[in-house]
């Protein structure tokens, strides 16, 4: 069952434009990241689905409901959209129960809705506290429990978590998203963070220039990029040109097994972590070390090839340190994935 669907959706102001013929198809009781760098249209999509903005082109349906579309533009009032803004946009004269029942009628806040709620974003007992009185992740916990109160058909979570510090973040995005599964909600979550799209969502839509580039789950988001930009806003990537015969491929790090095969000339992916560093005189390929970037739970080594490419490994867990200009050998474990070449007219 599907709750929302947005079919070449179009949106410009003046000479800029936020989207262009966007497409979005959520599940219902699915948690959907929509993820992009600043400009790329994601928070404009975003406004178009709540109503805030009207649509150029294209149509937005809640569930069965058209609710945008040529001729057509229903007031957000009337969409039965929930929006958790960044700052949580609380009613400062209002306690937090008042907060969380403000959208509901009166049998539903006599019903046990509200407490309900606050012990699934983890406030239980705090219903008379007033919004001064909680930290920043608090109140954010208070907005998204207002959003699920009304049990709603969407709810529409715009960079909730971006003024909390990492660790805060954290917990946070893990028990928003233990909280949306145990009502059963379906929410779209506008991010620029790939760690949290990626460790919290179910499905995730990567924009670039007001355009959809691939809608996947995280999973297959990771490992198999639609294409060489995706690639590289997904995580680190290292693409290598190199020559396919079936299943293997011939490169700057010798023979590679390919996911699945193919011929010619491609390029093909190899995340860091992939990579393995070893002695100078152990098998493998010849490379320098130029940089070591010690990260704690791992380090990122920047390596270069004899013919001068610039590769990055991954090393995990407590990683010896490898000084510049360190001579090593590389090997790559597992199988590599073929990047789909760009379209040509």
């Amino acid at each position: 069952m599907t709750t929302l669907t947005v079919r070449g959706a179009s949106k410009s102001y003046g000479a800029v434009h936020a989207l262009r013929a966007a497409d979005l198809t959520v599940a219902a009781g699915t948690l959907t990241a929509v993820l992009g760098p600043s400009g790329c249209g994601k928070t404009t999509l975003l406004r178009c689905i709540a109503g805030f903005e009207r649509l150029d082109g294209g149509e937005v349906r809640v569930g069965d409901t058209p609710v945008a579309g040529p001729g057509l533009h229903v007031a957000p009032h009337r969409r039965r959209v929930a929006v958790v803004a960044q700052d949580g946009a609380l009613f400062p004269h209002m306690d937090v129960a008042g907060n969380v029942g403000y959208g509901l009628d009166r049998a539903a806040r006599r019903s046990g809705r509200v407490e309900e709620v606050l012990g699934l974003v983890g406030l239980a007992g705090y219903g008379k506290r007033m919004p001064h009185q909680l930290s920043g992740g608090q109140q954010q916990r208070v907005a998204v429990a207002r959003a699920l109160a009304p049990r709603p058909p969407l709810i529409l979570l715009d960079e909730p978590f971006t003024a909390l510090d990492a660790s805060l973040r954290t917990e946070l995005r893990a028990d928003l998203r233990a909280a949306l599964h145990a009502d059963d909600a379906t929410a779209v979550l506008v991010t620029h963070d790939q760690a949290e799209a990626l460790s919290i969502a179910d499905q995730v839509v990567v924009m670039h220039d007001g355009r959809v580039r691939q809608e996947a789950s995280p999973s297959d988001l990771y490992r198999s990029p639609a294409d060489p930009w995706v690639a590289t806003f997904i995580g680190d990537a290292n693409l290598l040109r190199a020559t396919a015969s079936g299943g293997t491929a011939e490169s700057g790090l010798g023979t590679l097994p390919l996911s699945s095969p193919h011929r010619g000339d491609v390029t093909v992916l190899i995340r860091p972590e992939q990579l393995r560093l070893n002695d100078a005189d152990a098998p493998g390929v010849p490379a320098t070390v130029r940089h070591h970037l010690f990260q704690g739970h791992d380090a990122l080594i920047d390596v270069q090839l004899d013919d001068g490419t610039r590769i990055t490994a991954r090393i995990l867990g407590q990683p010896t340190h490898y000084s510049s200009g360190t001579n090593v050998r590389l090997t790559v474990q597992g199988s590599v994935y073929v990047l789909p070449e760009p379209a040509t007219s």
